[in-house]
């Protein structure tokens, strides 16, 4: 039974604190799309889309509307596009179509994002892996709601070099052929290891080849009311802390479970995940760095930084785990630069490099993300970047992405404007000594010793 208590408690938590529900998002197989030709396999991949996600959009609305949660975000996630392609196209260009018709789907059925132009390499590439990696800058500058990622190494398998390298040359590709919106089509791709296959958030999530035909998962995110939970025990101890994220966490959590299973219903689609990560937006209030400073910290990035942001990565999982009867996709805390004030603020003070943000992801959910560098970086700096993320990810078992932003014609200290949820992003320095015998090297990372559980 909810109490009155707890109803004007999450209306408080809506309205003062930034409460929402970041995205539903649905999860819809294209296995069953593959025709005799390409222009076959497009008219199929349109057809299920705008079928099984026509009321997607008025479904998030109508839920919205009925508890007056805010419902950000309504998307759509598809099985990764060179297992669908990888029979019928020929050429790059032929991705390029499926691209294409990925973006018509989502302009159909209004969703902001359709993730999934997507490749899992993290052993190997087939031919169509790499012709769909090769695809990717101009599928990404041509098109306006498509996202694209690839895991390119996991704890079992190891790293795939071959890939890491082709995906720091494609990366100043995609940033050359967007330069007018300061490489905007950067900003949609994500390279991962140990890519969940149920994540909702965009850019890295795809609809994996072991999920049912079609799924709901949502992700919430609450920062806002983790911080304002925080401001009431301030200088209380660890203990104290620990439980008060917990708890809020949990409450976060119960109103993502509620749109879940009421999206579940009204759409006659199975719920697969509720995602219960921290993920800012760049709006004053609603910032992981403002957590960490609530934590402790004058800004992200001081000493004690990775410990504080570990407490909070815990604390959220235990909290959210209690709260619904699914949880998954990476919850836990983002910590993207572009889209948190307080992260921005934090590089400007030159607080946070990106040394140190690497040192963060260790304990974070995701990794170097939506991060702005020079763009007249070299494709192997990039991929040497790549590879020191994906190593920590492969070593702790856990999922680690990279999204970094070359903004070609702009350099250390200026600015690059994404616009809405993307933010903008004060262009930080890398570290330009050479790794270009260690990135041509070619080959396979191995996977660790700790690999070998059976």
């Amino acid at each position: 039974m909810i109490s009155i208590n707890e109803v004007l408690e999450t209306n408080a938590m809506i309205s003062k604190m930034n409460l929402d529900v970041r995205t539903i998002t649905m999860g819809i197989s294209l296995l069953d799309c593959v025709g005799n030709d390409v222009d076959e396999t497009c008219k199929r991949i349109y057809e299920k889309i705008t079928t099984y996600a026509k009321d997607l959009v008025k479904t998030g609305n109508d839920i919205s509307q009925k508890y007056g949660i805010p419902i950000v975000n309504k998307r759509i996630s598809i099985t990764p596009v060179s297992l669908v392609g990888g029979s019928v196209c020929k050429t790059s260009a032929d991705f390029v179509k499926i691209a294409k018709t990925l973006d018509e789907a989502a302009k159909t059925v209004g969703v902001n994002f359709i993730g999934g132009y997507s490749a899992l390499v993290s052993k190997g590439m087939t031919k169509a892996d790499e012709l769909l990696i090769r695809s990717i800058p101009e599928a990404l500058a041509t098109t306006g709601k498509v996202c694209s990622s690839v895991n390119v190494g996991s704890t079992k398998t190891g790293i795939n070099m071959d890939a890491v390298k082709l995906i720091g040359e494609m990366i100043l590709e995609t940033a050359e052929l967007t330069k007018d919106m300061d490489s905007l089509g950067c900003c949609k791709f994500v390279v991962f290891c140990n890519a969940p296959d149920d994540n909702p958030f965009m850019a890295g999530a795809f609809h994996g080849v072991t999920e049912a035909d079609c799924v709901i998962n949502v992700g919430v995110s609450g920062p806002g009311v983790v911080k304002k939970a925080l401001e009431e025990v301030r200088g209380k101890d660890f203990e104290v802390l620990c439980e008060t994220i917990k708890k809020t966490a949990f409450k976060v959590t119960r109103v993502g479970q509620l749109v879940a299973k009421e999206a579940s219903a009204r759409l006659n689609v199975p719920f697969g995940i509720v995602d219960l990560s921290l993920a800012p937006t760049p709006a004053v209030g609603d910032s992981v760095g403002e957590i960490l400073e609530e934590i402790g910290l004058e800004y992200a990035g001081a000493p004690g930084t990775t410990a504080a942001l570990a407490l909070l990565n815990d604390q959220v999982k235990k909290g959210g785990v209690m709260a619904s009867s699914y949880v998954g996709g990476l919850s836990g805390a983002f910590i993207p630069v572009s889209e948190d004030q307080r992260m921005i603020d934090a590089v400007s003070a030159g607080a946070l490099t990106l040394e140190k943000l690497e040192a963060m992801t260790c304990v974070c959910s995701v990794g170097l993300d939506m991060i702005a560098i020079p763009g007249d970086t070299k494709a192997s700096t990039i991929s040497g970047i790549i590879a020191d993320e994906m190593a920590l990810g492969m070593i702790n078992q856990k999922t680690t992405a990279v999204r970094l932003i070359p903004v070609i014609g702009k350099g250390v200290g200026e600015m690059a404007e994404f616009g809405g949820l993307l933010g903008y992003a004060p262009i930080m320095p890398v570290n330009n000594f050479g790794c270009d015998k260690f990135i041509n090297r070619g080959g396979r990372i191995p996977a660790p010793i700790h690999s070998f559980k059976n």
